[in-house]
């Protein structure tokens, strides 16, 4: 059965992906900075889906120290992984005039080099086994401007050029990576903003559109997946 890392795996998208890996009986490797929550869902899981496996890891991957600890890790609990989905990830909005000192560099560090470090711990064994599936959570964000998006808008688009540069490294390995460009989905960030559940995509569709990526022919990729609530972004 297939192997899958997933960051920032304890809420929102990070946690439905989680689960919808489990659910088909993959070996899953959650990440996240909460120790206490992943404890608490890798209890809730292994009850869940019996058939899986759950391994945990809690970490910063803002902090590149972090980030190379845990790719060792994986490499020695998991060795060579089928999946890595990176999505752990921050959102502030703001304008990029008036934001406050350090936004960029936050925003930068949690968005963006966490996929990038870990990548590259991740990725040479991929090319080695001339296999695997790279998942990047980008999002709209990474694809059109819009008011108040400041520095989150700059990091998601520098994670969609990661993502490009990153598939045409990799073409030539047999190793498929795909930019998740999600719209407006319910997740925790959103609770309390008076926006109903029925207004926007669930967590779910965003899961079950990767597992439907990860399960084509070796010679099938979906580079990138853009996504909206059907009424549209608000």
């Amino acid at each position: 059965m297939r192997k899958a890392v997933v960051t920032g795996a304890t809420q929102g998208i990070g946690k439905a992906i989680a689960e919808q890996l489990l659910s088909q009986g993959c070996t899953v490797m959650a990440c996240a900075r909460n120790k206490v929550k992943l404890e608490e869902l890798q209890e809730e899981w292994t009850a869940t889906y019996p058939g899986a496996t759950v391994m945990i890891y809690a970490a910063d991957l803002a902090d590149k120290q972090q980030t190379h600890a845990f790719a060792a890790y994986v490499q020695e609990q998991m060795g060579t992984i089928d999946i890595l989905v990176n999505n752990a990830g921050a959102f502030q909005p703001g304008d990029i005039c008036d934001e406050p000192d350090g936004r960029l560099e936050q925003l930068i560090g949690v968005n963006l080099y966490s996929a990038y470090h870990l990548t590259r711990g991740l990725a040479p064994a991929m090319k080695q086994a001339r296999a695997g599936h790279i998942f990047n959570m980008c999002s709209v964000a990474s694809l059109k401007a819009y008011p108040n998006g400041g520095s989150y808008s700059i990091s998601k688009y520098a994670l969609l050029g990661f993502s490009e540069n990153l598939r045409e490294e990799l073409k030539p390995y047999d190793v498929k990576v795909t930019a998740v460009c999600p719209g407006a989905t319910y997740t925790p960030s959103w609770e309390g903003s008076g926006v109903t559940e029925e207004r926007i995509m669930t967590a779910t569709d965003v899961a079950k559109m990767i597992w439907a990526a990860a399960n084509l022919s070796p010679q099938a990729n979906i580079e990138t997946i853009v996504m909206r609530p059907v009424k549209g972004d608000l």
